[in-house]
């Protein structure tokens, strides 16, 4: 994927690069896992979806399969990219269950809730 035009950086300090435009993700729907001051949920770890990831999800109240088109949101299937809240990624890291992470695309505010060694140990 391409290097996005923000100027922001990954987890490793080089240039941010897509997640993905297909779904397109990222708080702002660029296909990027930039963040902002509206970003709340902090969106910034570009993971590779997994069934088990969905179902942990789901089973914390937070279920990333259905499609919620208010929301620019299609609904995740297992393989899909998407821009993660770090909090969320965190927690299933902790529980055994996090998906892959593509570091490249991963903005480097996620270091606020991951260690880069956890992070690099679900790269894919």
């Amino acid at each position: 994927m391409s290097p996005n035009l923000s100027g922001a950086k990954n987890v490793l300090g080089t240039h941010l690069e897509v997640c993905s435009t297909d779904p397109m993700t990222g708080f702002y729907r660029d296909g990027c896992c930039n963040t902002g001051g509206q970003d709340v949920g902090l969106h910034v770890v570009c993971i590779v979806a997994t069934a088990e990831f969905l179902e942990f999800s789901r089973a914390r109240g937070n279920d990333l399969s259905t499609p919620m088109p208010m929301y620019q949101f299609p609904g995740l299937q297992p393989g899909d990219r998407w821009c993660l809240c770090a909090a969320r990624w965190k927690e299933a890291f902790d529980a055994g269950k996090a998906p892959q992470v593509h570091l490249e695309a991963t903005h480097i505010s996620a270091l606020e809730y991951a260690d880069l060694e956890e992070l690099q140990q679900y790269s894919v």
